[in-house]
């Protein structure tokens, strides 16, 4: 028997191959339009929260679950295409306006969470620095229940106080960090410009440490109104430690008031002993005072060379400096007590 062929038609066929290669090209024409279309999330930007360990899938779901009006099994099917599903790194994201299904991978492959920001100023003291951690909403508040001794502990420094300790200057963190990973970080800058200072230092110096010349520089920053007195400021107050002189600084009085200071000083409190009253104590206090920037701790390693040993505020924010106590005498009578 023979075998039966059945002809077809070689314009269907044809027909037939234009018709997938059609449906290919709208297919793909429809992906790219998609890959490439904002996602529809509102106009303000939405958070999305990973958790280690979800699947590809599981992260499709939940940027839907944040707020992306979009179908999830695309976003999946998008992620798993592009060869880039098990990049996806668990963390805390923020999704703008104008996120495309692109640029959203290209954020989760790379880890580009959303980053908040916190300032430390220069010459806060420790208080003013658990206040702001406070503030932080964002920020897990590790720290919360620890006495500075605890925190200093955990972080590598037991008997060490807290105060001084950490540099000025903002850090950014991804929400829902530890502010002692936070704080970990400040220290160790702090570490570095303290002994990049101290290697600097003059070679004269009667600083016999780095833990004095970061006292010092507390004080340095804490006394200074006007950046281009630092240098003389330092020099005062090194005049001073050569000699065996009181250093006779204000802030280290009312540091030592803590809260009982209510902004006003008085002869009493200059009187008062506490270990940072250098009125009543001589030498430098047992402890910085507050947060030194770059340019107090290179000052207090680098003063000026000046013969004044006193300065008073001239009220511009500046400082008349003396070298006798006559002199300092007379600007005192003129810049604080308006007298000629």
């Amino acid at each position: 028997m023979m075998p039966c062929f059945i002809h077809t038609d070689g314009r269907v066929v044809r027909r037939l191959l234009a018709l997938i290669v059609l449906v290919g090209i709208a297919l793909g024409g429809g992906a790219y339009w998609w890959l490439h279309q904002p996602l529809d999330l509102g106009p303000q930007p939405l958070e999305l929260a990973i958790e280690p360990g979800t699947t590809p899938r599981g992260v499709a779901r939940d940027v839907v679950a944040s707020g992306v009006k979009t179908d999830a099994r695309l976003l999946y099917a998008w992620f798993r295409f592009s060869g880039q599903d098990r990049a996806i790194k668990a963390g805390n994201y923020e999704i703008p306006p104008g996120t495309t299904p692109i640029t959203l991978l290209q954020k989760l492959a790379r880890g580009e969470e959303a980053l908040r920001a916190l300032t430390l100023v220069e010459g806060w003291n420790w208080r003013q620095v658990r206040q702001a951690l406070a503030k932080e909403e964002q920020l897990k508040r590790d720290s919360a229940g620890l006495t500075g001794e605890a925190l200093m502990a955990q972080l590598g420094r037991p008997g060490v106080a807290p105060e001084g300790r950490f540099f000025p200057d903002t850090y950014t963190y991804a929400k829902g960090s530890s502010d002692i990973a936070l704080l970990r970080r400040a220290m160790h800058a702090m570490d570095r410009h303290l002994e990049a200072a101290w290697s600097q230092r003059a070679a004269d110096t009667p600083l016999k440490s780095v833990d004095e010349a970061l006292t010092l520089a507390s004080i340095v920053e804490k006394e200074t109104g006007k950046a281009s007195d630092r240098g003389q400021i330092a020099g005062v107050f090194v005049n001073r430690l050569r000699v065996g002189m009181l250093l006779q600084t204000d802030p280290t009085v009312i540091y030592g008031l803590g809260e009982r200071f209510d902004g006003n000083l008085r002869k009493r409190d200059l009187q008062t002993d506490t270990p940072w009253n250098t009125y009543t104590r001589a030498g430098l206090p047992p402890t910085p005072i507050a947060m030194p920037g770059k340019a107090s701790l290179l000052a207090a390693v680098q003063p000026q060379a000046t013969r004044a040993l006193y300065f008073v505020a001239k009220g511009d924010g500046t400082s008349h400096f003396s070298a006798s106590l006559e002199e300092h005498n007379r600007a005192v009578n003129r810049y604080q007590r308006g007298q000629q």
